[in-house]
C-alpha cells in the first residue's frame, strides 16, 4: 500500500534529518518522551521555562504541546512557543491530555486551539469528543467514551479545526486534508503502561518534524507506535509482563525498519 511505502522513506528521513523535536508536557510521561523521540531518530528538548521557549522553538522542526500535568506557568509557555512556532511555520501537534476533566484543562485547550491552530491534536475517544462538542465519558485523563463512531467523530472535528486530528484506540483513526485512515496496530497491553498516547504524539512531533505534509506524518508516528507495541508484545517471555514491555517498546521503536513496516502495517484509506 501506498501509505505504508510513504511511512517507510518517512522513517529513513527522520533517521537523515534527525528533526530537533521541541516538548512542553507533563512530567509523568517526559522521560520516555525523549526517549521515544530518540529511538525513531530524532532529536528531543524539554525545555519549557517561558523566559527561552520562543527562542528554543525557532531551532526545532516541530513543537509538541501535552497538557498531561497542566500549570499556570506552562501554560504561558506553550502559548509563547506556540506563537513563535507559528511565524517560523513549524508544526505544532497538541496533545489535550485529560480535557473535559477540568475546567483549567478545557480552558486550555480552548485557548490553544484558538490562538495557536494547531497543525496536529492527538487524543484518546473522550478528548477529541470533549473537544468536538460531544458529551463523552472521562475519569481523571482516562478515556471511558464508546469508540464506536470514531471515524465521524475524527472527520468532524478535522473539518471544523481546518487540522489533523487523530484519536488513537482499539483502532487508531487519522484525518485530515480530506483523507480518512484507520490503523489497526498496537496490543490492548499498551493500555497498562502509563504514556503510550503521550509517546505517540511523540512520534508524530518527529514524522511531522521531517514530513511533507502533516497527515503522513501522523499516520507514520501512529502506526510505528502500535507496530512496536505488536513486536514488543510478542518478544515475552514466562512472567515477563509490562515492565519488560516498557523496555522493549524503546527496542521495538530503534529498531523498526521500512520492511516490517510493510509487512505488519495494518492501514486503510477510507476517504
Amino acid at each position: 500500500m501506498e501509505i505504508l511505502e510513504k511511512t517507510g522513506k518517512a522513517l529513513q528521513a527522520v533517521r537523515d534529518k534527525k528533526p530537533l523535536v521541541h516538548h512542553i508536557t507533563n512530567y509523568v510521561t517526559v522521560n520516555d518522551c525523549a526517549n521515544i523521540t530518540l529511538s525513531i531518530g530524532a532529536s528531543p528538548v524539554m525545555a519549557d521555562d517561558v523566559t527561552e521557549v520562543a527562542e528554543m522553538v525557532s531551532f526545532a522542526s516541530a513543537l509538541v504541546l501535552n497538557i498531561g500535568t497542566l500549570q499556570t506557568r506552562t501554560i504561558e509557555s506553550m502559548l509563547a512557543a506556540g506563537k513563535a512556532a507559528k511565524a517560523k511555520g513549524i508544526p505544532i501537534i497538541f496533545d489535550p491530555v485529560g480535557v473535559g476533566a477540568t475546567k483549567l484543562r478545557t480552558k486550555t485547550a480552548e485557548r490553544i486551539i484558538c490562538d495557536l491552530a494547531p497543525n496536529v491534536i492527538r487524543g484518546n475517544m473522550s478528548e477529541i469528543k470533549v473537544l468536538l462538542g460531544v458529551e463523552a465519558g472521562i475519569r481523571g485523563v482516562d478515556s471511558i467514551a464508546d469508540e464506536q463512531d470514531a471515524v465521524e467523530v475524527v472527520q468532524r472535528l478535522a473539518e471544523r479545526l481546518r487540522c489533523v486530528v487523530a484519536v488513537t484506540g482499539k483502532t487508531d483513526v487519522v484525518a485530515g486534508g480530506g483523507q480518512i485512515y484507520t490503523i489497526d496496530n498496537g496490543h490492548p497491553i499498551m493500555a497498562h503502561v502509563t504514556g503510550t498516547g503521550c509517546m505517540a504524539t511523540s512520534l508524530v512531533g518527529s514524522f511531522c518534524g521531517t514530513a511533507k505534509d502533516d497527515v503522513s506524518g501522523t499516520v507514520a508516528g501512529i502506526l510505528v507506535m502500535g507496530l512496536a507495541g505488536e513486536y514488543a508484545f510478542s518478544s515475552l517471555q514466562g512472567e515477563e509482563s509490562v515492565g519488560t514491555f516498557h523496555t522493549r517498546l524503546f527496542d521495538e521503536v530503534y529498531n523498526m525498519t521500512a520492511e516490517k513496516i510493510l509487512k505488519g502495517g495494518k492501514v486503510t484509506q477510507l476517504k
